[in-house]
């Protein structure tokens, strides 16, 4: 006799059993999927915040201008080519005078030249025999040694190297003319850079420091009044070029102390 098999039919109590298991798994993704994503949420950002880069928009670094050193105004001689000369009269008639020259190129001979004597030279038409002393020069800030202080003609100064920058102090005396007996001070006198035949484009500026400008006149300008301003601000006209910077000044001399 065959034995049969019956399906084995479960119990309620075994499905009730299964249906909390497949519901406790259900719920322990879905708490595992929120702790994940919360954990994502508030986890800090280890790599800290990052500064906005500039874009299209964004402006570029810029690179500041040159400035000149403390005390030294900008214009030709000291921030562009040209020549700065200032000029400081004496009761004597002497003047102490400082150039500072920066040129385009460099150059290792450096041309000197005096102001005319003062017998074709309007407003003084008397002969003067200028003459500079104490002569000191540097090439691009390095004193140079030189063979002589003293300059009496047109001569070449040989630098020990190339230079754009040169500095020039010296005495200019013998170009000064007295105007009256009763007014000593009353001077006329003829002033140029010596270093005005160097390069003769440059522009030239020329500044006087001391005693009362009254009158000034370029004769190798066009126009030959150079005189700026009225008395006592007056002033010599600026950016003078090289060759044409020869200045014949109308001045009081300052009083001796």
């Amino acid at each position: 006799m065959s034995q049969e098999f019956l399906p084995i039919e479960s119990s309620g109590v075994e499905d009730l059993g299964r249906r909390r298991a497949s519901g406790m798994r259900w719920l322990a993704t879905v708490a595992l999927s929120l702790g994940l994503s919360a954990t994502a949420a508030c986890t800090p950002d280890t790599a800290g915040p990052v500064a906005p880069s500039a874009g299209l928009t964004g402006s570029a670094p810029t690179t500041p201008s040159p400035t000149p050193p403390p005390g030294v105004s900008p214009g030709p001689g000291s921030t562009k080519p040209g020549i700065r000369m200032v000029a400081v009269p004496l009761a004597d008639g002497s003047f102490d005078i400082t150039e500072d020259v920066m040129l385009p190129k460099a150059t290792n001979i450096l041309q000197v030249q005096l102001p005319n004597s003062g017998e074709e030279l309007p407003g003084m038409m008397t002969k003067t025999s200028p003459m500079a002393t104490n002569l000191r020069m540097q090439a691009n800030g390095v004193a140079i040694p030189l063979a002589s202080s003293s300059v009496t003609a047109t001569t070449d100064v040989p630098l020990t190297t190339a230079a754009t920058n040169l500095r020039l102090t010296y005495r200019l005396s013998g170009s000064t003319v007295r105007r009256t007996e009763s007014k000593p001070e009353r001077a006329a006198s003829a002033l140029r850079p010596l270093t005005a035949i160097a390069e003769s484009g440059l522009p030239t500026n020329l500044t006087i420091t001391g005693g009362e400008l009254l009158n000034a006149v370029c004769p190798l300008l066009t126009e030959t009044r150079c005189a700026v301003g009225n008395p006592p601000e007056l002033s010599v006209l600026q950016g003078i070029p090289a060759d044409k910077a020869l200045v014949v000044l109308q001045l009081d001399l300052p009083q001796p102390q």
